[in-house]
């Protein structure tokens, strides 16, 4: 798969931080650059003159289970390390078990069939599973499409996350979240824009997405209008994050919940070559609060327990069990200092029960 070369539709501009030449395809809003992983924004009047992508083609045809065959219950889990894409930078170790673990802990703990989950990782060789920025578009797009009452869904994304400079006035910090394709170095990252339009405004009533991302600066990464988190009291509290331009960022009248972390992107990433299987902190700790928890634990509870277990794993060695066990180690490749919780409503976390 050629994830390279020069498009005829395609131009070039100056990385905004150290100035490589860095081609831009055709209708992308923002690109990564290879050399220092930073992320510049295309102006709007480049990005207006390159001729829009073809449409991608239905995800039926693109070797996902056809829609008509899904059940209520469905997940995409995406781990990408990342293997020579990042020039002098290694590959992530974790993403790739992260999603062998959260498969086998949807299907074991929750009952998620094993034909309605989706895997996207960069180890494989059916060129519709690997994790381009194309793939999980077609993913997400797969995932709430035709999204019903009693639905439960599941994305999972676990590797490099970006900030990029808000050019909508929808963001209080001035910055866009976004996740990181394996060739976001040739077609930039998914924005935070488009992960909300795409998979949390389809939404509709009694049908629930849950987001579990591991990633850095993932922590509004859904763009959802509230956030919950622990206070300086040792309580966990809503704030209010509807953008200041007044757009609406919730759902058609289902629940979004994103579970994801704070990091202030400065961590060192954990790179190859380690003779030990790993997982990412993240993970692990959602992982292993639930497990431990087998007869139910409350949003509150949950975020509690995963925020002790993170403080004290600390990247070191584990005792892995459950769904963990393949693996070996812990490893904060995503830089992530403890959880947070964000929704397309607020509500008592301690007192609403977490439920997949």
């Amino acid at each position: 798969m050629n994830m390279g070369g020069r498009s005829p539709a395609a131009t070039t501009i100056r990385c905004k931080y150290c100035s490589a030449s860095l081609t831009v395809c055709a209708g992308e809003r923002a690109i990564q650059c290879a050399q220092c992983c930073g992320v510049t924004r295309i102006r709007r009047s480049l990005s207006s003159r390159l001729p829009l992508p073809a449409l991608t083609r239905p995800a039926s045809v693109a070797g996902f289970p056809p829609c008509g065959g899904r059940g209520k219950k469905r997940a995409v889990l995406i781990g990408i390390t990342y293997g020579g894409a990042r020039r002098g930078c290694g590959e992530l170790r974790g993403p790739i078990n992260d999603v062998k673990c959260m498969r086998q802990l949807l299907c074991q703990r929750f009952a998620f069939p094993s034909d309605g989950i989706i895997m996207l990782t960069d180890d494989q060789k059916d060129p519709f599973r690997v994790p381009t920025k194309d793939n999980i578009r077609m993913a997400m797009q797969w995932l709430v499409q035709g999204c019903s009452s009693g639905d439960s869904l599941v994305f999972h994304f676990s590797g490099l996350g970006a900030q990029v400079a808000d050019a909508d006035c929808d963001e209080q910090d001035g910055y866009d979240e976004a996740i990181c394709p394996v060739d976001s170095f040739q077609k930039g990252p998914i924005l935070d824009d488009e992960i909300n339009e795409t998979i949390v405004r389809p939404l509709v009533p009694g049908a629930k997405l849950h987001a579990v991302v591991d990633a850095c600066h993932s922590d509004s990464v859904l763009d959802l209008p509230f956030l919950c988190n622990m206070s300086r009291t040792g309580n966990w509290q809503w704030e209010d994050h509807r953008p200041p331009s007044g757009v609406c960022k919730g759902t058609s009248g289902g629940q979004a919940v994103l579970i994801s972390g704070y990091s202030d992107g400065k961590s060192k990433f954990s790179m190859t070559p380690e003779a030990c299987a790993a997982v990412g902190a993240m993970t692990h700790s959602f992982i292993k609060a639930v497990e431990c928890e087998p007869q139910g634990v409350t949003y509150g509870r949950l975020l509690t327990s995963m925020k002790a277990i993170m403080t004290n794993a600390g990247g070191c060695n584990q005792q892995l069990q459950g769904a963990c066990a393949p693996a070996r180690k812990v490893v904060n490749f995503s830089g992530v200092q403890e959880p947070n919780l964000s929704c397309s409503e607020m509500f008592d976390v301690y007192r609403k029960p977490f439920a997949l």
